[in-house]
């Protein structure tokens, strides 16, 4: 299985400025978030690129997206009526493919050289599965969160075998149904905003969104309940760290990371000391 093509959602109301935002890269290069987005699915090795935005965005995301790299293009959503139906407007362009897909308003540095959408895709490829990054994630933060369960894949400690799935369930629903042997207690596989998905997915997402009377309300995690027992589907633990840039102070955490992992870490680190010590004197 090849890997060709991967998804940026990046439509909903909240989230449409967030890609365009202005940051410093770990090189000391000012990009704004959709390039280094886009960077992270470049490093997959995927050759054609899709975003989809609001019907009214796409010149200024163009425009954004600055330097070439795998082919991209804009898909508009016509209406906003939710993240599921943002993912519908790709499916002419996946075809009947597997497909990267990521969320426009999360970023993602790596903990050591590999890149996680690019050790996901090859995981995807090795296994011809499925394959959503996940990480180990405490139980209080549950409610923000699609959760999964299943055994550890044998001679893997990363990569597990999914057999349940629910979205931001309680503790309670968690313990009872999304047991995974091995982690820490009360700790719980969290989808960590990337995926590598089979055209399949969007037969129950259409039929879900169809159902639903707020299809704004409908999930990704509604189709991959689907998964399990109809097709192989593992969850990759990545060595990364996520950054929501929707949260509150979602930016400042994400910019703060990149120059603390970046070539100006020192100067970075002076000036947050120099600032603390002012606050420390008033």
């Amino acid at each position: 299985m090849k890997i060709r093509k991967a998804v940026v959602t990046a439509a909903a109301p909240h989230q449409r400025e967030l890609p365009l935002q202005r940051l410093v890269d770990r090189d000391g290069a000012p990009k704004n978030a959709l390039r280094l987005l886009l960077d992270e699915v470049a490093a997959a090795g995927v050759e054609e690129i899709a975003v989809v935005v609001h019907r009214d965005d796409r010149a200024v995301y163009a425009a954004a997206a600055g330097a070439p790299g795998p082919a991209l293009r804009f898909l508009a959503q016509p209406e906003p009526r939710g993240y599921a139906d943002a993912l519908l407007q790709a499916r002419p362009f996946v075809g009947d493919e597997s497909f990267l897909h990521l969320i426009g308003d999360h970023l993602f540095l790596p903990r050591g050289a590999s890149r996680p959408a690019a050790e996901l895709v090859a995981v995807a490829q090795r296994e011809g599965a499925a394959v959503s990054a996940v990480q180990a994630t405490r139980e209080s933060h549950l409610g923000e969160y699609g959760v999964v369960g299943g055994p550890r894949v044998a001679g893997h400690d990363r990569l597990f075998s999914v057999d349940a799935v629910l979205e931001k369930p309680t503790p309670t629903e968690a313990e009872q149904k999304l047991f995974t042997p091995g982690l820490r207690a009360g700790h719980y596989l969290c989808f960590f905003g990337m995926h590598v998905l089979p055209a399949a997915t969007f037969g129950p997402l259409e039929q879900a969104v169809r159902d639903a009377a707020d299809p704004a309300r409908v999930s990704l995690t509604h189709a991959l309940a689907a998964l399990p027992g109809r097709a192989r589907w593992l969850a990759l633990e990545v060595a990364a760290t996520r950054f929501n840039l929707g949260e509150k102070y979602g930016l400042l955490i994400a910019q703060l990371a990149l120059g603390l992992d970046g070539r100006d870490r020192d100067d970075v680190l002076a000036q947050v000391t120099e600032l603390l010590l002012a606050r420390e004197k008033r």
